[in-house]
């Protein structure tokens, strides 16, 4: 067997220094450690010449790099959502994983050289826990701030502007955090806050969500008033410029919001309440459909995302007139982003100087991001040429765009980008805000990421993967040697990775590891067809071999030294890919699925349901959980677990490594208390996991 050692677990849960996985490679084997992340002496690395006569010979995995555990965990700040107040102020989102993963919300400095200054209080933190995945945590609107508080999952209402603002709370205690509010507008006609309220005061598995109104003024904390109610879902509650009219999203079980959805449009009486609905999009069942982020133009007209016809989400237009429905640039790419989190924004209305209102927009293709300037009434796109190739957001304001992107050499940030007066070029590009400002230092090192599409096990399909080979400035190898393989399978499964700079994957390249992130059948970037691949197939890990044999096919990487990770459903595929499957041989699984069934009984209400289209009936439950079939394991296997983890409770991690531990496995379970769905203190982020890894939102 390729890999025979197992040389060291550190298993304690409560230590305050957290355990990293490390795999390293020596004379042709894989040592499976755990090391623990420690103040050192730091090492000089020396800029060497880049020939071949300058470099150091050693084999793959044993090269030495300056990327170390500690530089991967410092550079994990997260981005929450941005935001422009009416001067023009930047407010954006930051997670701190040197503040044990408190989020805060920050305004940019008010003079070049200044630092930004901490909106938030230290005794709070601006962060939801709706839905489990949150989103849409704070909103901005004149001097004033709504926000969620983490702690008591309170709304609180602060003034942005004056040092010694302090929050006040603007719904009721319930004494605890059992009610949870997100994706919340500002409804200055009857002075009150609207939101999505998810109420799990009766069940924290069957919560009660509803849109409801709060109100903003300072005499009394009142019981919300519901708005909307009767359905499992809700999400984009907003208001047009008159707050005559709210459009809002809904769904209902057993549907996921990217399978079916529906848009509707209410009409707001005199008192405050929805008294007439209109169903936009989503009622006929001759067109499948999942619309998302409606949003009321300047001058009233409620433009949307779909993916009705072509089975791409793209932009559309209500005329309410008729109730119909108009497409206003058919494209085969995503304008849009699976509903995993709230407050996404993927479009912009901004106004010409000849007083025409355009859509800036962003779509991704063929694995990149594009964005661009359209026009809905005369139809073309003008592309803008920014140095991003991965965006997420956009916030606009006059000539301005601040877009939330990425690319294969910037770390996850926000530019600011100048239009001309046309609002069709590129005057400026500037970075404001970086996840990991000191990164760029260590450049010479970065892998490039190429993308690749491979052939899957179904005739004439093919996935996609981002294949990142060894690199490292220092270093060359031993002649006709391949190296090992660490390869990554997404969280989700319904979401998608990107070829975007990430210290965690360099971390390895640059130590002599080829690195490959996988798209596989069922991830989003490539429309409805590709996405629902995986329908009644999770769990059947075809993609990931097939791009691991791929790679060995054209000389990639090392038969020998296979390995795979991936966090919450890219750790069910870890645990499943090496219980039904021989082409790994070792694998890392963070907050991953080992029983489906147990999932299905234990999860929160959002994905309470996700399972019954992704797996099948229950024979097919029982067969594709590798805890039923721990016989099978072969190989070292290493969990990663939070014990506050809602969406995969700990039994799950705790019940496979038992299993294995009694099987005689090299097995380790390594536990996080006050960790959640994804890890946010600095002490407790591993190299072998993801900045990006996963869809949860800060």
């Amino acid at each position: 067997m390729a890999i025979s050692t197992l040389t060291r677990f550190c298993t304690s849960a409560t230590s305050p220094l957290s355990s990293a996985l490390i795999f390293r490679h020596f004379s042709k084997r894989i040592i499976f450690t755990v090391a623990t992340k420690k103040k050192s002496q730091p090492q000089i690395f020396k800029t060497m010449a880049s020939s071949q006569d300058n470099k150091i010979t050693a084999p793959y995995g044993s090269w030495k790099s300056p990327i170390t555990a500690d530089v991967v965990s410092g550079s994990s700040k997260r981005l929450g959502g941005t935001a422009v107040d009416p001067q023009g102020h930047l407010f954006w989102l930051e997670s701190r994983p040197s503040e044990s993963g408190r989020v805060v919300l920050v305004k940019e400095a008010c003079k070049a050289g200044d630092e930004p200054i901490d909106i938030t209080p230290p005794e709070f933190a601006v962060r939801t826990l709706a839905q489990e995945y949150g989103g849409g945590a704070f909103r901005i609107s004149g001097d004033t701030v709504v926000f969620s508080n983490y702690k008591d999952q309170r709304l609180y209402k602060q003034a942005i502007n004056s040092k010694d603002s302090c929050p006040a709370p603007i719904t009721p205690n319930y004494g605890g955090p059992d009610v949870s509010y997100a994706d919340g507008i500002f409804d200055s006609r009857f002075n009150r806050y609207i939101t999505v309220t998810e109420d799990r005061r009766v069940s924290c598995i069957n919560s009660t969500t509803t849109i409801t109104a709060v109100p903003l003024d300072d005499v009394t904390i009142q019981e919300p008033k519901v708005l909307v109610s009767g359905n499992d879902f809700y999400a984009f509650p907003r208001l047009d410029p008159k707050g005559e009219r709210m459009a809002w999203i809904e769904w209902s079980h057993p549907n996921m919001p990217w399978d079916k959805s529906e848009l509707w449009v209410g009409y707001i009486s005199e008192n405050g309440d929805v008294y007439k609905r209109v169903c936009v999009a989503g009622y006929d069942p001759e067109i499948v459909e999942s619309p998302t982020e409606p949003k009321w133009s300047p001058i009233g007209e409620l433009y949307f995302i779909t993916d009705r016809k072509n089975g791409f989400w793209n932009l559309h237009k209500w005329v309410e007139s008729r109730n119909e429905v108009l497409p206003l640039y058919p494209l085969n790419a995503e304008f849009a982003r699976p509903l995993w989190v709230f407050g996404m924004n993927s479009y912009e209305f901004i106004k010409s100087e000849t007083g025409k209102t355009l859509i800036a927009c962003t779509y991704r293709q063929n694995g990149r991001s594009y964005l661009g300037i359209l026009d809905d009434v005369q139809g073309p796109f003008s592309q803008l040429d920014i140095p991003f190739t991965d965006i997420d957001n956009i916030t606009s304001w006059n000539n301005y765009l601040y877009v939330e992107g990425a690319s294969a050499v910037q770390p996850s940030s926000v530019a600011k980008v100048t239009l001309d007066g046309h609002q069709l070029n590129v005057v400026d590009f500037k970075i404001v805000w970086s996840s990991s400002s000191d990164c760029l230092k260590y450049e010479s090192y970065f892998s490039q990421p190429e993308l690749i599409e491979f052939p899957t096990e179904v005739t004439g399909q093919n996935s996609y993967a981002y294949y990142y080979p060894p690199t490292n400035l220092l270093y060359q190898t031993i002649q006709e040697e391949k190296p090992p393989l660490l390869l990554k399978s997404h969280g989700g499964p319904t979401a998608e990775t990107r070829g975007i700079l990430n210290l965690s994957i360099q971390y390895w390249t640059s130590r002599g590891w080829a690195f490959v992130d996988v798209n596989y059948g069922g991830s989003t970037g490539y429309g409805r067809e590709f996405r629902e691949r995986l329908l009644g197939r999770w769990g059947i890990v075809d993609d990931c071999c097939s791009c691991a044999r791929f790679l060995l096919e054209n000389g990639k990487v090392d038969k020998k030294r296979l390995c795979i990770t991936g966090g919450s459903a890219g750790g069910y595929t870890t645990l499943a890919a090496l219980a039904f499957r021989d082409t790994f041989k070792a694998g890392a699984s963070l907050y991953g699925v080992a029983d489906l069934s147990l999932l299905r009984a234990e999860t929160h209400k959002f994905e309470s349901r996700y399972l019954d289209k992704l797996v099948g009936d229950e024979k097919a439950y029982f067969d594709r959980s590798p805890i039923n079939f721990v016989d099978k394991f072969s190989c070292p296997i290493i969990l990663f677990q939070g014990l506050e983890d809602k969406v995969v409770p700990p039994d799950q991690a705790r019940k496979i490594y038992k299993a294995l531990k009694e099987k005689g496995l090299p097995v380790a379970l390594v536990e996080y208390e006050g960790e959640q769905h994804g890890f946010r203190k600095v002490y407790n982020i591993p190299p072998c996991m993801s900045l990006k890894f996963c869809h949860t939102e800060i």
